[in-house]
């Protein structure tokens, strides 16, 4: 049980969870029951109030977390065509849960994206210098990234959101189909540049933290640092499979095979670094993580 600040118990913590079918959303609900924290998933559809407000009323949770919205399938290129109903989930709804929580004075823990953002002359690829909580998004490339810029600017207007923006999201489940790692394994051809990149095995319980301690506003919620494609299958073929291979192409080559351009950034995480100075690197994130636990390659002595 927590503690008020004035020594008295506060209530037991229940977290009401939005997106039950999907990859974040499960994984909090796991995170919950391996921590001894109530946990229900939200029956309702976002973008209907009267069923958002039923729920809380059933439910009366402390603090809400939104790990709900639409990406597309198999991607973002899904969006490029189904424009209504992305804004129906990604802003209309978000936006209707953040009132009704607003209303009712709960935090709402909304996992975004920093998929807004792409290298331009003031954040050049390799600097190290990377985007801040209060820059503003650059990248409308993909409909997906412009719903999501949207959105987060609304938000900045309710006092009770917390915006976590996740990147590249990567965790220690290698057969999920929407693990980067899993998805770049798989391709083809990829890209080789640097990105900021969510381990989420590290990231989501920092997520939890967040709400036990009600904090409100928006974070880059991503590792600190920077890490390549080409990297990333280096530790993959290190670890897991020693005769893997791969091959790359420019960026241009790839733009002839997707229909909505990608972003690539580095995120600031200076003011997550700051509220939780344990927080590791991306390729020591990476390695303690994800490949560690999934070696499948001997230890070379």
């Amino acid at each position: 049980m927590v503690s008020q600040s004035n020594g008295s118990p506060a209530a037991p913590l229940k977290f009401l969870i939005y997106g039950r079918t999907g990859w974040i959303g499960g994984l909090l609900g796991k995170l919950c029951e391996s921590q001894g924290i109530e946990y229900t998933y939200g029956s309702g559809r976002l973008e209907s109030r009267d069923t958002l407000i039923a729920d809380l009323a059933a439910v009366n949770p402390t603090h809400v977390f939104n790990a709900a919205g639409i990406t597309g399938r198999p991607n973002v290129d899904w969006c490029e065509s189904h424009k209504a109903e992305t804004i129906r989930t990604n802003v209309v709804g978000t936006l209707t849960l953040a009132d009704v929580c607003r209303e009712k004075g709960l935090i709402l823990i909304n996992y975004a994206t920093g998929c807004i953002f792409e290298y331009d002359s003031v954040h050049q690829l390799g600097s190290g210098v990377g985007f801040k909580e209060e820059d503003t998004p650059n990248f409308d490339g993909s409909f997906y990234s412009k719903t999501k810029a949207m959105v987060e600017e609304l938000l900045k207007n309710y006092e009770n959101v917390c915006t976590l923006r996740v990147r590249m999201p990567i965790s220690s489940d290698l057969t999920n189909p929407r693990n980067f790692i899993t998805k770049i394994s798989r391709y083809e051809k990829v890209v080789n540049i640097p990105n900021s990149m969510t381990i989420l095995d590290e990231l989501l319980p920092i997520s939890i933290e967040m709400a036990k301690r009600n904090l409100t506003g928006i974070y880059n919620f991503t590792n600190p640092g920077c890490v390549s494609h080409n990297e990333v299958l280096e530790l993959y073929k290190e670890y897991i499979d020693s005769s893997y291979t791969w091959k790359n192409f420019t960026l241009e080559e790839q733009a002839k095979v997707i229909v909505a351009a990608r972003s690539n950034n580095e995120l600031d995480t200076t003011k997550l670094k700051t509220e939780f100075p344990e927080l590791l690197s991306i390729k020591e994130s990476l390695v303690k993580y994800v490949f560690e636990p999934n070696r499948k390659t001997p230890i070379v002595v």
